[in-house]
C-alpha cells in the first residue's frame, strides 16, 4: 500500500526545484527581450542571438572551450578508467592507498590550490626542460584532465565494484585473454559509467573558471573567462542568449546519451535472455 505524501513535502520539493530552475527560466525568457536592459521586458525579439553570432570574441572562446573540454574529457575517461580498474580489480598491492589518495585528492582540493600548484609546476617544468613554452591550450587541457579524471575514476570504480565478476571469470575459463575479456565483457558493461564520466568531465571542463585562470595565457581565453570579464562590466543580453544556447545543447546531449544508454541496456538484456533460453 502506498503511503500518502504529506503536503509539506510537496511544498518543499516544489520550492527546491523552483529555486534551481526559475532563475534559468527567467534567463531564457529575457534572452528574447528586445530591450538592451536585461531586467526590463519590452517585447519579443531574437536580435541578441544575431548579435551573439556576430561576436567573434565569444564564438572563438566558445569553440576553444568545447575543444578543450572534449580532449580533456576523453583523456580523463582513459586515465580514470585505468585507475578504476587497478583499484577495483587488482586487489591489495603496494602503493594502492597512495594511488587511491592521489586519484581522489582533486575531489576535495580547493580549485585555487589546484590552479596555483599546477601553475608553479608548469613554471618549474619550463625552467627545467623548456616545456611548456608559456601557458596556453595544452596547459589548460592538462589541468582539466588532472581534476576530471578523479570524477571518472570514482564513477567507473563504483560500477566495477557492483559488477558480477563471474562473467569475466567465465570468459577467462573459456580461454579468453585478459585483454579480450576487458574489451568484450567488461567494457560494454561499464559503458554507461564511461558515458556518465565523459559527460561529467566535459561539463566540469566547460564550466571551469578558477583553474583555467591560473594556467591559461594569451590567446587561450576560455568561454567562462570571457563571460566573467563581461559580467563584471555589466550584464549583456548576448550573455543571456549564450546561456540559453548552452542550456539547450546540454539538455540535448544528456537526452541523447540517456536514449543511447537505454537502447544499449535493452539490447544487453535481450541478448542475455537469448543466451539463457538456449
Amino acid at each position: 500500500m502506498r503511503r500518502a505524501v504529506h503536503p509539506a513535502m510537496w511544498a518543499w520539493l516544489i520550492a527546491g526545484f523552483a529555486f534551481l530552475y526559475v532563475p534559468i527560466g527567467s534567463l531564457i525568457v529575457f534572452s528574447f527581450n528586445e530591450s538592451k536592459l536585461v531586467t526590463v521586458w519590452s517585447g519579443f525579439s531574437t536580435r541578441w542571438y544575431g548579435a551573439l553570432f556576430r561576436n567573434e570574441q565569444i564564438l572563438d572562446a566558445a569553440w576553444l572551450s568545447v575543444r578543450i573540454a572534449a580532449v580533456s574529457a576523453a583523456l580523463a575517461v582513459v586515465l580514470g578508467t585505468l585507475v578504476a580498474v587497478a583499484l577495483a580489480r587488482f586487489g591489495p598491492f603496494r602503493g594502492r592507498a597512495l594511488l587511491s589518495g592521489l586519484a581522489t585528492a582533486p575531489l576535495v582540493m580547493p580549485e585555487v590550490i589546484t590552479g596555483l600548484s599546477l601553475l608553479l609546476l608548469f613554471v618549474a617544468m619550463e625552467q627545467a626542460c623548456g616545456w611548456p613554452a608559456g601557458r596556453g591550450t595544452p596547459t589548460i587541457i592538462i589541468a582539466h584532465t588532472t581534476f576530471a579524471l578523479a570524477y571518472v575514476a570514482v564513477i567507473v570504480q563504483s560500477r566495477l565494484v557492483g559488477m558480477d565478476p563471474s562473467l569475466e571469470e567465465a570468459a577467462m575459463d573459456l580461454g579468453a585473454k585478459p585483454t579480450k575479456v576487458f574489451f568484450v565483457i567488461t567494457l560494454p558493461l561499464i559503458l554507461p559509467a564511461l558515458v556518465a564520466g565523459f559527460l561529467l568531465a566535459f561539463t566540469l571542463s566547460l564550466d571551469d573558471l578558477v583553474i583555467a585562470s591560473f594556467v591559461s595565457g594569451p590567446g587561450s581565453t576560455t568561454l567562462p573567462m570571457v563571460i566573467y570579464s563581461k559580467v563584471r562590466l555589466g550584464l549583456s543580453p548576448e550573455i543571456n542568449a549564450l546561456a540559453t544556447l548552452l542550456v539547450l545543447i546540454v539538455t540535448l546531449g544528456v537526452a541523447a546519451a540517456g536514449l543511447l544508454l537505454k537502447r544499449a541496456e535493452r539490447t544487453r538484456e535481450r541478448d542475455t535472455r537469448m543466451v539463457l533460453e538456449k
